[in-house]
């Protein structure tokens, strides 16, 4: 009985941030998977292991969640500015498709890391002890990211006292910095509004942050769903109702922000963009049974990812609050206290981020020249991935 035989190819298993996800070197990749197309998406399904209708990826890679359903591609940079190009692949857990319409802020804190070990980055950009200065081009948004990259002895220092909430154990700290990091060619409000009345059928109109900074996002108040600000994973992703309420949001906000057409091709556009909702501060105790106090808060952030509510903050989505929160006037602003700030800590699921942004006001646009906020990130196994031949 014939059958087929597994194809290797070298990949390394990541941390970054409060996500995980299979990097690959883009010349180690099969030549039909060089290239974006049909055997790319193949490829990274496979090796994920979606689309599976049991909702599990056991066949795969992925861990069954939108943190841990996730693909990266580096290769040097063509740039002479730059050092790494990345391009970042949501993958799909129960549907066929890879999602490139965005970015993943989480895992940019592993871009850096992976491009020094794996000779990416020129050697004398290298320190031997300190601080490397990675210069990422964002291929998914054409934006550049800056990661600060511990070393020690001429190599990654990945261990230390960082403590991220949402990762279970201490690591290096990643400074990461978003610069310009309004979403795509248009404007970092598409609508020309801070806040808009936004009509969902079965919902009701509701006041609306959509911002592109990161990743594009729709801000609401938790008050005018019937949330708190406070609600853990099972409080949203167990009731179906809600889940369905949030991706209507999500579907008519994308068609006011002009990212899609009609309401029906939300369904194609799972990664982006996100939905949110904010409150003012409040204490809560977070899913670890950390207590987290209104005190040491600023306002309160629910985001959800690929139509689940996020167990931390997406990185990117983290920009948009920060940006958020700097300009006066938008949800985010008014639920952290209003006025000028240059930085802002929200509380989320598994407790508390901080993330800076400097924002500024030219010619009646807002506009952001950066986002900066601290991760970390750790390889947890290197090697080959292996897909069965024909599968791509």
């Amino acid at each position: 009985m014939s059958h087929l035989q597994q194809v290797k190819i070298p990949a390394t298993y990541i941390r970054g941030g409060t996500s995980k996800g299979v990097f690959f070197k883009l010349q180690d990749l099969p030549v039909s998977a060089q290239v974006a197309g049909a055997a790319r998406d193949a490829l990274l399904l496979r090796v994920i292991g979606s689309p599976d209708p049991y909702g599990k990826q056991t066949d795969g890679m992925g861990g069954a969640t939108s943190s841990t359903s996730k693909t990266v591609i580096l290769s040097k940079s063509n740039k002479s500015d730059h050092d790494v190009d990345y391009l970042f692949g949501q993958v799909s857990i129960d549907k066929p498709f890879v999602d490139w319409s965005g970015n993943c802020g989480n895992l940019t804190a592993a871009v850096g890391a992976f491009a020094i070990s794996n000779g990416l980055v020129d050697a004398e950009r290298i320190s031997e002890n300190g601080v490397t200065v990675v210069r990422i081009w964002q291929s998914n948004i054409n934006k550049t990211i800056i990661a600060h990259v511990p070393m020690t002895n001429g190599a990654v220092q990945e261990t230390g006292d960082f403590e991220l909430d949402g990762v279970t154990f201490p690591a290096a700290e990643v400074e990461v910095e978003f610069m310009d990091p309004a979403d795509g060619d248009g404007a970092m409000f598409p609508t020309g509004n801070l806040v808009d009345e936004l009509e969902v059928p079965g919902v009701g109109t509701l006041k609306a942050t959509m911002i592109n900074a990161g990743i594009p996002t729709i801000f609401i108040n938790a008050k005018a769903i019937g949330y708190t600000g406070t609600e853990l994973q099972d409080a949203i992703n167990n009731d179906s109702k809600a889940l369905a309420m949030f991706e209507a949001i999500r579907a008519h906000g994308a068609v006011r922000m002009g990212l899609i057409e009609h309401v029906d091709e939300a369904a194609q556009r799972q990664h982006t963009p996100k939905v949110a909702f904010v409150a003012q501060p409040s204490d809560y105790l977070s899913s670890s049974g950390k207590q987290v106090a209104a005190a040491d808060i600023d306002v309160l952030v629910r985001a959800l990812s690929m139509g689940k509510l996020h167990h931390a903050m997406m990185g990117t989505a983290a920009v948009a609050i920060g940006t958020a929160a700097a300009i006066p006037g938008t949800l985010v602003n008014e639920a952290a206290g209003g006025g000028d700030r240059k930085a802002v800590r929200f509380g989320h699921p598994s407790g508390t981020l901080k993330v800076g942004a400097e924002a500024l006001q030219v010619d009646g646009q807002w506009t952001a020249t950066k986002a900066i906020m601290s991760r970390s990130a750790r390889v947890l196994m290197e090697g080959w991935v292996r897909v069965p031949d024909g599968s791509f």
